[in-house]
């Protein structure tokens, strides 16, 4: 089957409510403009060099998420242009940001990135951290950056049980900051969490916003 029809798929088994980020990293303008034919506007990088090019060569109307780490340093290359940042986990980062999409006479939309897996080699604030940024001075100065909710990323395991109970823990701290920092702020309302793998189980426990590649573009190039 085709991009097209995989992404028909998708879409088929999952609610009206979530937002489907289709993964386009590492594959060709081609893949992308079929999934654009097909009415697809959402689409995700992981690196800032493949994104800033796309969204160049690409339609002005497709909506590029920066879903992977992303460096103080390379900001100013998507700060134009990029419609949502999914890996922010730092003040500092944070900043640059803001900064940057100043210069820009933008407001960029941001997701915090909470560690909610075991493995060590996974980014993201803790709950404490988290919750220090968003009361701190320097943050609440920040006018160019919206907080639109938390993003996480699951452990890589077979384990089910586990990989739903990480992706209840960051519904539950969601909750407590919706519930503390943005009660009466109807932007806070992005939980981003599910890949191809656990994308289902993610919606059970609340995400709206799922991050999906090779189900619709078949395995990565290299």
């Amino acid at each position: 089957m085709g991009v097209a029809e995989n992404l028909q798929l998708i879409k088929e088994k999952i609610p009206a409510h979530v937002t489907l980020v289709a993964v386009s990293k590492t594959k060709p303008d081609e893949a992308i403009m079929e999934a654009y034919r097909a009415g697809h506007r959402d689409f995700g990088e992981n690196k800032v060099q493949d994104l800033a090019a796309k969204l160049e060569r690409l339609p002005a109307d497709i909506r590029w998420h920066m879903i992977g780490h992303l460096q103080s340093n390379k900001v100013k290359f998507l700060a134009p242009k990029v419609h949502m940042l999914h890996g922010v986990d730092s003040l500092k980062l944070l900043g640059v940001i803001d900064r940057e999409a100043e210069k820009n006479n933008r407001v960029i939309d941001c997701l915090l990135q909470v560690r909610i897996a075991l493995e060590e080699t996974k980014f993201g604030l803790t709950e404490e951290d988290l919750m220090l940024l968003v009361r701190s001075d320097a943050f609440l100065e920040m006018n160019h950056v919206r907080i639109r909710g938390l993003m996480g990323m699951a452990t890589y395991t077979e384990n089910s049980n586990q990989i739903r109970e990480e992706f209840r823990h960051l519904k539950r701290i969601f909750d407590r900051l919706k519930d503390s920092q943005y009660k009466n702020q109807d932007s806070f309302d992005q939980l981003s969490c599910g890949m191809s793998g656990d994308y289902a189980l993610a919606i059970e426990e609340g995400s709206n916003l799922v991050r999906i590649g090779s189900l619709i573009f078949g395995a990565r190039n290299y």
